[in-house]
């Protein structure tokens, strides 16, 4: 419930930061019953809510959720839906025919897709090299993968070529070890080094969070094409955490834990692309592990750089 919690208190801040592009209201729909009907709109009808009384439906995008209510008093009913980008909303017949609304949809953001590249992390001076004490957390670097899966996209179009970009994604990073070690948590709860005692063929670090971008994104057209540009804040909250031993015989070790990490984190993000290819790079503000608790209470700072391959 906590992390629920939280996921829902990033969704209200990314909200608050287009605020001004937000339109509500509560009016009597034009049918018989002549039922009350609840509709909330974000971006243009990119990011809707309505609400009949009987049908309660969240679209983001192209993608959407009904819910209605059950007749015989039991469960309600899950429809999972997908919209034509010029599709009116459900549960709503009007059509104002708004000729500004039509441009602005147009624009299109690039954010739904799948990221591919490395992490790492570096120290508040800004150095890839660790002090002295804490090697054991030197990363094999061509092996330290990131991986994306960004599936919820929200674009709002200020113009044809101009938009911010929102949205949800699952992000895992995979912290491979240099050396013959991994990281534990020692009697006091600091972060230290373990040693398996024999030989390893690899050990890792490895986490999963879900992020939430707020882009601005600039689209250059060059003649059938454009090229694409975007940055912004992108903040995350972490879902779950674990080390892995592979030893030579190929037997295995696995340990879930949240090894001090930060359950929140926040840092900026930036894009440049053409068409559906782009080059991504992500660098956190927010150390990976909790103050004073890191490996020889020194903070880590994770970045991400990496190719992404984008559905719009």
């Amino acid at each position: 419930m906590k992390k629920i919690g939280i996921i829902i208190l990033l969704s209200i801040i990314i909200v608050q930061g287009f605020s001004q592009n937000i339109s509500a209201e509560e009016k009597t729909a034009s049918r018989g019953d002549s039922s009350s009907m609840t509709k909330v709109v974000v971006g243009d009808d990119k990011l809707a809510i309505t609400d009949n009384g009987k049908e309660f439906n969240l679209r983001l995008g192209n993608r959407g959720i009904t819910i209605l209510e059950s007749l015989e008093g039991g469960l309600p009913k899950f429809e999972w839906n997908k919209y034509d980008n010029s599709a009116p909303l459900p549960c709503d017949n009007d059509n104002d025919g708004n000729s500004s609304k039509k441009g602005r949809n147009h624009f299109k953001g690039h954010w739904s897709g799948i990221d591919i590249g490395f992490n790492n992390y570096l120290t508040d001076n800004y150095s890839n090299s660790l002090p002295a004490g804490i090697e054991y957390m030197t990363l094999n670097s061509g092996k330290a993968i990131n991986f994306n899966l960004n599936f919820a996209q929200l674009s709002i179009g200020l113009t044809r070529h101009i938009g911010f970009v929102t949205g949800l994604g699952f992000n895992w990073n995979n912290y491979r070890f240099d050396g013959n070690n991994n990281i534990m948590k020692n009697s006091s709860g600091s972060i230290v080094e373990y040693d398996p005692g024999e030989a390893l063929k690899k050990s890792k670090l490895a986490t999963c969070y879900l992020h939430l971008p707020f882009l601005l994104e600039l689209q250059i057209p060059t003649d059938h094409k454009r090229i694409n540009v975007s940055a912004g804040p992108i903040g995350a909250v972490k879902l779950g955490s674990h080390t892995k031993l592979v030893y030579e015989d190929n037997s295995k070790e696995k340990s879930d834990g949240d090894f001090n990490l930060n359950m929140l984190r926040y840092g900026f993000t930036a894009r440049i692309g053409y068409e559906n290819f782009a080059i991504y790079g992500t660098y956190y503000k927010t150390p990976l592990f909790e103050n004073g608790k890191g490996p020889g209470g020194v903070d880590l700072f994770p970045y991400e750089i990496g190719i992404s391959f984008t559905i719009n």
